[in-house]
């Protein structure tokens, strides 16, 4: 990231999300992909998303406010608990715990499915609220 170069080999200064990613990459909110990618165009999965809501909520000190809970007694729940990939894991786990979600009906977590624009305006509100910024 020297001299303002992008950490991911997809992403050009010259874009105008290049910025706001190099940010969310400085704050480890995004990790990109193992190929070194990012792909910005992509559609966004829930459990992705959630994984950066969970790392701004470490930012934002609202993580630290949460006890420690087992993994099984917080997605069990869920139907789909299983399809939760091990590395979202945490970042679901916290979510819940937080309120930040409750899935999408109650018993489904559809972790693979993709997040919708107003989901993200939901979990981005709640995430404010109870870090107390707004």
């Amino acid at each position: 990231m020297e001299n303002g170069a992008s950490p991911f080999s997809d992403v050009k200064g010259a874009e105008w999300y290049a910025s706001a990613i190099q940010t969310a990459y400085s704050y480890k909110l995004i990790d990109g992909l193992n190929d070194g990618t990012f792909r910005p165009t992509d559609s966004v999965t829930r459990e992705q998303a959630i994984a950066i809501l969970a790392k701004a909520m470490e930012i934002t000190g609202l993580k630290a406010k949460l006890p420690a809970v087992e993994a099984s007694e917080s997605l069990r729940p869920f139907a789909d608990a299983d399809s939760v990939s091990k590395w979202a894991q945490p970042g679901m786990i916290s979510c819940l715990q937080a309120g930040m979600i409750s899935g999408r009906n109650g018993t489904q977590l559809a972790p693979k499915a993709f997040i919708t624009r107003a989901e993200v305006a939901e979990i981005v509100q709640k995430l404010l609220q109870k870090s107390e910024l707004i």
